[in-house]
């Protein structure tokens, strides 16, 4: 299986926030949409950098509540790993325990296409695994 295949279950759009929108913001997005992180972007299409619960509590451990009136900009991660619907999901997976990161922007000729998160590459694998297990369940029925 490959990321294109996850994307396909996902619901379609990216997610984003601007670099000056403020965290008490952002954390309210965040809550409302059911997610944990969100692509940086200016124009909605390229990537200045992803923001994350992790972000907001670590800026709250170094800030205080004064974090709230930050911009994403002051606590986006501006290094950010990505990956590309090529990309095959256990590959993936060991990419994301590697790192320790529990979100993936996918980019596809510089052109952001969604984000892949550690429950969507576990849900993947559940899957895959149950198809596999129902297979070895009915050549060894029909094997007998």
């Amino acid at each position: 299986m490959r990321v294109r295949d996850i994307l396909r279950g996902k619901r379609d759009g990216v997610i984003t926030a601007r670099p000056y929108e403020r965290i008490d913001t952002l954390a309210h997005r965040l809550k409302n949409e059911g997610i944990g992180a969100v692509i940086v972007s200016g124009d909605g299409e390229t990537m200045m950098g992803i923001i994350s619960e992790r972000d907001v509590v670590r800026g709250i451990a170094d800030h205080g509540v004064e974090v709230l009136e930050m911009t994403v900009s002051d606590l986006m991660t501006r290094q950010v790993k990505t990956c590309t619907p090529r990309d095959g999901v256990k590959d993936l997976m060991a990419k994301m325990t590697r790192l320790r990161i529990r979100h993936l922007p996918v980019v596809d000729q510089g052109r952001i296409i969604g984000m892949i998160s550690i429950g969507d590459v576990l849900k993947s694998r559940l899957e895959d695994m149950e198809m596999e297990a129902n297979v070895l369940r009915d050549i060894a029925i029909a094997r007998r």
